[in-house]
């Protein structure tokens, strides 16, 4: 990760989730996105609790992100966007899924993905060796979204899209097939902490 530091702000008591970071020491936005690209990969309990992020020490792609996003909103740094992009997750750009796809003769499976965007850069801190460039070749398309739109709003976009994508590429699964292997890919990465 190499963020700028004129991308950096200081953490303030004022504001709830930055008053938990400060809580756990961190006094910057970049010490913030350092320690949670250190946690390790998991569900959260609640998807609507930003701040389990930091009380249960994990996350995913999408609640750590928007974590992030929360604490850039409450200081009104707007120039920090909340992407969610979707690209072809295989077992090169993503070997922790095991072998899900290739037990199940896919090539790949469209993920929905968060990071942020800063400018022109794109900040993957999913973990602390995530890279944004291990995806950016297998990307098929991206929006910006807001905090309150990683729930549902993802989920039924990512949802949609796979079930547009079965159809246009003749998949022989049906839906809730490939939404299972999927859940296995997500389950192996978990697993693989």
């Amino acid at each position: 990760m190499n963020l700028k530091s004129e991308f950096d702000f200081e953490l303030s008591n004022d504001t709830i989730l930055s008053k938990l970071a400060i809580s756990k020491g961190m006094k910057t936005w970049l010490e913030l996105i350092k320690f949670v690209s250190s946690l390790p990969y998991g569900r959260n309990k609640n998807r609507y609790d930003l701040s389990l992020v930091l009380k249960e020490g994990k996350g995913t792609c999408s609640s750590k992100h928007t974590f992030l996003k929360a604490v850039a909103n409450e200081k009104n740094q707007n120039k920090v966007k909340l992407i969610l992009g979707l690209y072809r997750m295989n077992n090169l750009n993503t070997p922790r899924i095991g072998n899900e796809l290739i037990k199940h003769s896919l090539n790949y499976i469209p993920e929905a993905h968060c990071y942020l965007k800063i400018g022109e850069e794109r900040l993957d801190i999913t973990t602390s060796d995530s890279n944004f460039s291990k995806i950016e070749k297998s990307l098929i398309e991206e929006i910006e979204i807001e905090p309150n739109q990683v729930s549902e709003y993802k989920v039924e976009y990512h949802k949609k899209f796979i079930k547009e994508w079965i159809i246009e590429n003749k998949i022989k699964y049906n839906f809730n097939e490939v939404w299972v292997i999927r859940e296995n890919c997500i389950k192996n990465i978990e697993n693989s902490n």
